[in-house]
């Protein structure tokens, strides 16, 4: 009885790139566009991310992608390939200018070449198979048809019978010339009408997901607590699988009222599984076998190469680069904002790249202790919370727009930084106020009660010198302060009480609020 082995061969995508990257040729009424000579790169943040950090196989941004290229059309109907577009690219998006009589129709292709792919699109097509003798290193060519693909055993058939992948004990693979038009790399096809054969100058423009971009500041605070340095980065990231080298890169801040609908994904392929019946029985302990990268390509003679193939990189290889020199520039684009990189730079695939945003110094800042409590709220003792206050004005060596993102605070001290604390900041407009959270400060604590419908906090300053502290409240609907011992003020319509602590005291503030519909 015979025992069978199987052996998984080209799970990964490394094996896309060593397999057959024969592509056949164009048909009369197929056209290759050139590559791009010009590129530029609008990313949009994501929308729901706030101020966390960037995670590369989880972009939730998009982007606009200008490409110009040069076409030469025939007359009559032709089918325009545009080659290497990004991986999440939106064809119902796509507009392309500089065409002579307009488009008819638009294609996304969203099979690429990969081993499974390759092996499913020449099943039942003639293939060679090409056998390495290990001992001589003599190849011999075995004309002969894929019965079964990579899903359930590669199987052919030649005119010595049916054989198995790998069996034969041989080096073996096959050559696919001419048996498929699987593309490299992801491709738009654009069919196209022309009165006369034309050379054009076209621009290609299309919405594609797997973008994103953040913003992520250094503030490093003075020895004296009144100043602080501020500087920022911005980190572009690209997911796709495809490069835009020596590009144009923009970035747009805030929210943009965008439809979200799905793109098909590329079809990267699958494993392969192959399957042999050797000479055996039953009883013989089944062995995996391994098998080189080598051992699935075969010589280069036996191919076309028309380019090289798609190769999706691990997406936890992340590369950050910094563009040394200038930053970047800041422009209105209606209610957003646009931040232009002023020099071309490189998105490469599946990477992220940082570019400097500002640098700020002697910003003036104000310590303020705080804390938030709901009206009527008790509270056992609890540190306050800290945060320094500036003004985003010209007068304090700001005035720009700041885009969200996180923030990490430094202190300053014998020539040393020490981390503060990390949070996030909002999206923030030129004369807004810029509070930047410090953490808590068990040195300050806060206690609340409450007794004959009268509220009592108590703040305790343990520190050697007065600190200024507000106290925030919040109020259900309709409800208000009809009383307090202190004065209030309010801010952003909640009620504050603004209040100086001495070294070493205990403050205490009472009020009195007025029930829903009282």
């Amino acid at each position: 009885m015979r025992a069978r082995r199987s052996m998984r061969l080209g799970g990964s995508l490394e094996c896309a790139l060593l397999w057959a990257l024969a592509l056949a040729p164009a048909t009369a009424a197929d056209i290759l566009a050139t590559s791009p000579t010009d590129l530029s790169v609008t990313v949009y943040r994501a929308p729901e991310r706030g101020s966390g950090s960037i995670v590369l196989d989880a972009l939730g941004g998009f982007a606009l992608i200008s490409e110009t290229r040069t076409v030469h059309l025939p007359a009559g109907t032709s089918r325009l390939r545009f080659e290497g577009v990004a991986d999440g690219i939106e064809p119902a998006s796509v507009i392309v200018t500089g065409l002579p009589d307009g488009i008819i129709e638009k294609n996304r292709e969203g099979a690429l070449l990969s081993p499974s792919s390759l092996l499913g699109a020449a099943l039942d097509k003639p293939v060679t198979l090409l056998r390495t003798d290990k001992k001589t290193g003599k190849l011999s060519r075995v004309a002969g048809t894929i019965r079964s693909d990579a899903g359930g055993g590669v199987v052919f058939a030649t005119a010595e019978g049916i054989e198995a992948l790998r069996c034969s004990g041989l080096a073996e693979t096959f050559s696919f010339a001419g048996v498929t038009d699987l593309a490299a790399t992801p491709t738009l096809s654009v069919q196209v009408r022309s009165a006369e054969p034309v050379t054009r100058t076209v621009t290609l423009s299309y919405l594609a997901r797997g973008f994103d971009w953040a913003a992520d500041y250094r503030a490093t605070v003075s020895a004296d607590g009144k100043t602080l340095d501020l500087g920022g980065w911005v980190t572009l990231a690209n997911g796709n699988g495809v490069g835009f080298p020596a590009a144009h890169a923009q970035m747009v801040a805030g929210r943009v009222n965008r439809e979200s609908g799905e793109v098909e994904p590329l079809d990267l392929g699958g494993a392969i599984l192959a399957q042999c019946w050797p000479q055996g029985t039953t009883s013989d302990r089944a062995a995996i076998l391994q098998m080189g990268l080598d051992s699935l390509t075969a010589g280069a003679g036996d191919f076309e190469m028309a380019k090289t193939a798609r190769m999706a990189a691990p997406m936890a290889l992340q590369a950050i680069t910094a563009a040394a020199g200038k930053k970047v520039a800041q422009e209105q684009l209606g209610d957003l904002k646009l931040y232009r990189v002023p020099d071309r730079t490189t998105m490469a695939s599946r990477q992220s790249k940082q570019v400097r945003l500002l640098d700020r110094t002697g910003i003036p800042v104000t310590l303020i202790y705080g804390a938030d409590l709901a009206a009527g709220e008790t509270r056992a003792p609890a540190a306050a919370s800290r945060l320094l206050r500036t003004m985003n004005s010209r007068s304090n060596h700001l005035g720009l727009p700041l885009p969200s993102g996180h923030i990490a605070v430094f202190a300053d001290r014998a020539g040393e930084s020490l981390l503060l604390n990390e949070s996030g900041v909002r999206d923030l407009a030129v004369d807004e106020e810029l509070e930047i959270n410090l953490g808590d400060a068990p040195d300050v604590q806060v206690t609340a009660a409450q007794v004959n419908h009268v509220n009592r906090v108590d703040i305790s300053n343990a520190r050697a010198t007065q600190v200024r502290f507000e106290l925030r409240l919040r109020l259900p609907e309709g409800g208000r302060v009809v009383h307090a011992d202190r004065s209030m003020g309010t801010k952003s319509g909640r009620p504050i009480f603004r209040l100086t602590l001495p070294a070493h005291e205990t403050v205490t503030l009472r009020y009195q609020t007025q029930p829903i519909g009282g």
